[in-house]
């Protein structure tokens, strides 16, 4: 059985990280793949700024670090900002998936531009980054956001009715004005809304984080990893800093 552990950003009750565990529902996956989720020790309480997205990498290297040695088979993050994804592939030699990434690299498979739909604006310079960084900016058709504060907790839990409408509407600009050919939720907290957008839209809508899954599946079906020449491990390693750190700051909030 192979084990993946998937790495919810923030922390949370097991009630509100079953939310995030519903995302399996949306993809068949094979009986020898098991998944576990649980939450950092830190995070931002969203990801705006650039010291937000700093305390964010650390937080997810941290309660990454060990995988490998708890007998993970592979590592998943649950953020489209693909946060601490290169810092712990630097530490570990087991694959580590960021859903960013991912999905916009499938919607180049799927089409020839794509659009990403979002709740909320402050999000755009996350997937500005990720454009920039893979160089096809050329791909996306345009950046739509809702203006929706997100509950990283419930995520659109009681929402339906006025998110899920809305969000089709925004879809339907980028298809019809914006050229899109694909689209692709801009979170995994809007997971929730998949089902509805890829029955009522006439393209491919990506399910960001299901789509991780699937990926850590296949990698380890044909025995690929990230390349250890592009992330190097360090010479001088500090995880046992890292984990006192939180170890001495858990000590101190209580």
């Amino acid at each position: 059985m192979k084990q993946v552990l998937v790495i919810v950003p923030f922390p949370m009750t097991e009630k509100n990280r079953e939310q995030r565990r519903e995302q399996l529902n949306a993809v068949t996956l094979g009986p020898d793949i098991s998944f576990t989720f649980e939450s950092v020790r830190v995070a931002p309480r969203n990801y705006v700024s650039a010291s937000d997205m700093a305390i964010a990498d650390f937080g997810i290297l941290e309660a990454g670090l060990k995988a490998e040695k708890r007998g993970f088979d592979a590592v998943c993050v649950d953020t489209m900002s693909d946060s601490g994804v290169a810092a712990l592939r630097s530490e570990l030699g087991i694959p580590v998936i960021g859903p960013g990434r991912t999905s916009m690299l499938m919607a180049m498979m799927l089409g020839k531009r794509f659009s990403i739909v979002a709740l909320w604006p402050h999000w755009k310079h996350i997937y500005d980054k990720t454009l920039s960084d893979l160089g096809i900016e050329h791909a996306c058709a345009s950046i739509r956001g809702l203006d929706l504060t997100p509950n990283n907790q419930s995520l659109l839990a009681g929402k339906e009715e006025d998110v899920f409408p809305a969000l089709e509407t925004l879809a339907r600009v980028c298809i019809e004005e914006d050229g899109a050919e694909v689209i692709l939720l801009g979170s995994t907290t809007m997971h929730q809304a998949h089902g509805y957008l890829a029955e009522v839209l006439p393209v491919p809508v990506i399910n960001p984080g299901p789509l991780t899954y699937t990926l850590a599946e296949s990698m380890l079906a044909v025995g690929l990893s990230h390349s250890r020449v592009g992330y190097p491990a360090s010479p001088a390693p500090k995880s046992d800093v890292l984990h006192a750190m939180l170890d001495t700051a858990e000590k101190f909030d209580h």
